[in-house]
């Protein structure tokens, strides 16, 4: 005991710097690890094992559909979302860049068609047929938007656009979950400060009776593990509050968070995946799309055969009857690309009309806690392991460090 003494006085500032540079182990371990969940967006190093991506970007796929799984079973019902919709306002805010649209196609259709006809006509007469087709704009719209809502789930496939927005842009899927556990990822790295300290001070404890030189890198290793655990494990656990040795109530720390979690989760889904340029996107090109697109071609055509009017006739004696049939197709598909190449400009006049924010948070509001934890939980569970290892190698390494230091 009088040996374990002496080394004390003798070498007392070793056995001070053991809690400190302790801590320092686990604050390192854990800023690491957090940030080896996140960067970088793509692989870095040489290919299959030599490299490192982030654990979110690499995965990005399992995470985008765990989370619309999640969305459709207890968020997104595609009736309730074209019924929060202020369809008058959407349609008033559309109008004006669907007239540019139909005019401009009014215009290409006809010089396209029949060139010489078309640039005989006398400019005023000209106006007449654009303005005549452009006055078909509303009505247009205000009957699919009947079709639209009568007929969602055929035209409107929300999985497959949440998903799409979440997996093309690996950006997108660190920026969701950054954003709702940005306070959990805080508390992860501050707790590796005090675990670590007390590890540090059993660490002391230790290499003053044995002063084995594997103390040091060991009690490392422990320490990045195990601070790793305790912080994802007070994260999550427990779902309700529980008193621990009779002082200290403690609710997994995201649960406790859930109303600001809800606010910040509802207004990010709202504004980059619920989108109008993502629904009308998705509208005109997924897998529900034909539905989409043969309600647009019939109304097309019912544009064309009542507006042409006086000039029809002439129409189709100047470019044939099997011609003129086929430019009604070709009208169709002219359009859907103007939408498509526009379609962020139109999404940008329809935002005001399509805010979600407040559905979500009523949805997420009636979530149980176990069904909460599932928006940030599969970010961690299923590669926890991954981060914790990492945190015993940060901390193995930092202790053999820490051992040739302070007995130089």
């Amino acid at each position: 005991m009088s040996a374990v003494i002496d080394d004390l006085r003798d070498h007392w500032a070793i056995y001070v710097l053991m809690p400190v540079i302790a801590a320092f182990i686990g604050y390192l371990t854990k800023l690491v690890a957090v940030e080896m969940m996140f960067r970088p967006l793509e692989f870095v190093g040489i290919r299959p094992y030599f490299g490192w991506q982030g654990v979110i970007p690499r995965y990005t796929p399992r995470m985008a559909a765990t989370a619309v799984d999640l969305m459709m079973k207890r968020l997104l019902d595609p009736q309730e979302i074209i019924s929060r919709i202020d369809l008058d306002e959407l349609m008033a805010k559309m109008e004006i860049p669907m007239h540019e649209i139909v005019g401009q196609l009014t215009r290409d259709v006809m010089e396209a068609l029949q060139p010489a006809l078309w640039l005989a006509l006398p400019e005023a007469v000209q106006r007449i047929i654009i303005g005549q087709v452009e006055s078909s704009v509303r009505p247009t719209l205000d009957r699919l938007i009947v079709d639209i809502r009568e007929n969602v789930t055929s035209v409107l496939d929300i999985r497959m656009m949440a998903t799409n927005a979440l997996t093309r842009d690996k950006a997108l899927t660190v920026k969701m979950v950054r954003t709702i556990g940005s306070a959990e990822m805080k508390f992860i790295v501050r707790m590796g400060v005090p675990f670590g300290a007390a590890l540090g001070v059993v660490q002391a404890m230790v290499w003053a009776a044995t002063h084995s030189a594997w103390i040091m890198p060991a009690f490392g290793a422990v320490t990045g593990l195990t601070t790793d655990w305790l912080a994802l494990q007070m994260i999550f656990r427990p779902l309700q509050p529980k008193k621990y040795l009779g002082i200290v109530t403690w609710q997994g720390m995201f649960i406790k968070r859930r109303d600001e979690v809800t606010r910040d989760y509802a207004k990010l889904i709202s504004e980059e995946i619920l989108t109008p340029a993502n629904i009308l996107e998705t509208m005109l090109t997924g897998p529900s799309s034909d539905r989409f697109l043969a309600l647009i071609h019939r109304e097309i055509e019912n544009i064309i055969d009542e507006r042409t009017g006086p000039i029809k006739s002439i129409m189709k004696l100047a470019v044939g009857s099997e011609r003129y049939q086929h430019a009604r197709g070709d009208i169709s598909t002219m359009l859907v690309s103007g939408m498509l190449e526009r379609k962020d400009e139109l999404g940008s006049f329809a935002a005001g009309a399509i805010d979600l924010t407040e559905l979500l948070q009523e949805k997420m509001q009636l979530m149980t806690n176990g069904e909460f934890e599932g928006l940030l939980r599969p970010a961690f569970k299923q590669d926890e392991w991954k981060v914790v290892t990492v945190g015993a190698i940060l901390g193995f390494l930092v202790g053999e460090l820490q051992l040739h230091l302070l007995l130089v």
